[in-house]
């Protein structure tokens, strides 16, 4: 297996059909919906589906879902997203989610460095970007841990509890000379 999807402590794998479980308990987990995108909850059929789709190339999704798995025991932990990949424009969204028994050790920024790593020199891209509620303390300290950078605000962008709330935006940007269509 290539090293570049891991570290002495975790590796980020594709989605496997045994992972059907995990991902129905952390899809509806209404808790973690006011950070995400998730409006409703998400059938076990809908899911099988969802793990045929992601198995296909992200040049035809658009998206990549990769498991966030604990090497010492094979633990899976989260899931770290790539979305909205544009390879013309050489971007992409990033998203993480993981589970609250592993938040808070290291796990998330080891997680967002080595998809960072796969995204910049792999795919070449030239910018990663994530969309945070500005109340997802949390994640926005995560991601300027790793190096993203508060670059805008989308005023009264999602609504949450009965009230628009702010969504920051922030990116990362690709510092190696890159050429995409000869590298």
């Amino acid at each position: 297996m290539s090293k570049l999807l891991q570290d002495d402590t975790i590796l980020l794998r594709a989605l496997e059909p045994e992972d059907l479980d995990i991902l129905y308990e952390w899809e509806n987990d209404t808790d973690l919906w006011k950070y995400g995108s998730s409006l409703s909850p998400f059938s076990r059929f809908a899911l099988r589906q969802y793990l045929v789709y992601a198995q296909q190339d992200i040049y035809q999704t658009k998206q990549l879902r990769l498991m966030i798995v604990l090497r010492e025991n094979n633990q899976r932990i989260g899931t770290v997203d790539l979305y909205d990949f544009d390879p013309f424009h050489g971007r992409a969204g990033v998203g993480i989610l993981l589970d609250t028994k592993y938040r808070n050790q290291g796990y998330g920024s080891k997680s967002l460095e080595l998809l960072e790593e796969y995204a910049f020199n792999f795919l070449k891209l030239h910018q990663l970007y994530a969309f945070i509620p500005e109340q997802n303390i949390a994640s926005i300290r995560l991601f300027k841990k790793v190096g993203f950078q508060h670059t805008a605000t989308l005023k009264e962008w999602v609504s949450l509890q009965h009230t628009y709330v702010d969504v920051i935006v922030m990116q990362k940007f690709n510092t190696k000379k890159i050429d995409k269509f000869y590298a």
